[in-house]
C-alpha cells in the first residue's frame, strides 16, 4: 500500500479494538495511514468502571495508538442488538469517513455483543452505499470487510492471514493498560495481560515472527505482489 488509506474499526465497546487488533493499528499508524474507530457503546456499567472513567482510559489509548478520531454510537451496553437504527448510525460514519477498509469482530464469540457489532457492522457496510435515503454523507461501499477475533471464546477459527506485530507489541499492551478500570482494578479481569501476550506470541510462531494478530476475510483477497509472503 504505497497510496494511504482510510480504514474504520467497529468496536462493540471501548478496548475491545486496542485487545484484538491494537498493534495492526499501530502499524497501520506508522505507515501514515489515517485509523478511525467507532465504539458502537460505552462499555458501561461495568463493576470497577464509569462512563467518565472509560471516556479518559480511550482517549489515553487513542494517544498511544495514534488513532486519528475515536467515535462513539452510545447504543445500549449488554444490549446491543442488530436493528434499523443501529445499522443506519453505523452506516453514516462510514459514509462520513469513507473508509477503504472496514474492519469488525467475527461473529463466532460467547459476548452477545461482539455477536451482534459484527452483524450491524455487515449490514452498515451495505446500507452506507445507498443512495435516495435520508442519511448524512454520500453513498460509500468499503471494498473490504476484515474480521478481528475477540478474547470472550477460547477457541480461534482459522484466520485468512496474521499481521507481524512484534515492533508494536509492547505499544500495544501499554493501550490495553490505558484501561484500568478494566484490567487492573477488577482482578477477575488481570490474566488479560499474560493471556493476549501468549496467544499473540503462539500466532507470531505461525508466520516466524514474535508477535501476530490474526484476521478472516470471507472475500477473496487481492494479492499485487507475491514477494510479500515471504
Amino acid at each position: 500500500m504505497n497510496k494511504r488509506k482510510r480504514f474504520l474499526f467497529v468496536s462493540p465497546h471501548p478496548d475491545d479494538a486496542e485487545l484484538a487488533i491494537g498493534g495492526t493499528i499501530l502499524k497501520l499508524k506508522k505507515q501514515g495511514h489515517k485509523v478511525f474507530l467507532a465504539d458502537l457503546t460505552s462499555g458501561e456499567p461495568t463493576p470497577y468502571g464509569t462512563e467518565e472513567k472509560r471516556k479518559k482510559e480511550s482517549m489515553a489509548a487513542d494517544r498511544i495508538l495514534k488513532i486519528d478520531r475515536r467515535y462513539n454510537l452510545r447504543l445500549e451496553n449488554r444490549y446491543l442488538f442488530d436493528d434499523l437504527r443501529a445499522r443506519r448510525l453505523l452506516a453514516e460514519k462510514i459514509r462520513l469517513i469513507r473508509p477503504d477498509i472496514l474492519f469488525c469482530p467475527f461473529d463466532a464469540d460467547a459476548h452477545p455483543d461482539h455477536v451482534s457489532a459484527s452483524r450491524i457492522a455487515e449490514a452498515a457496510r451495505f446500507y452506507a452505499k445507498f443512495s435516495k435515503v435520508r442519511m448524512k454523507g454520500k453513498p460509500h461501499y468499503p471494498p473490504l470487510l476484515l474480521y478481528f477475533f475477540p478474547s470472550h471464546l477460547r477457541v480461534f477459527p482459522k484466520a485468512s492471514f496474521f499481521v507481524d506485530i512484534s515492533l508494536e507489541f509492547k505499544a500495544k499492551m501499554k493501550a490495553v493498560r490505558a484501561y484500568r478500570s478494566q484490567f487492573v482494578d477488577n482482578p477477575n479481569n488481570r490474566f488479560v495481560f499474560d493471556y493476549i501476550e501468549s496467544m499473540n506470541e503462539y500466532f507470531g510462531h505461525l508466520i516466524r515472527s514474535r508477535y501476530a494478530e490474526p484476521l478472516f476475510s470471507r472475500e477473496v483477497l487481492k494479492l499485487d505482489d507475491l514477494s510479500s509472503l515471504l
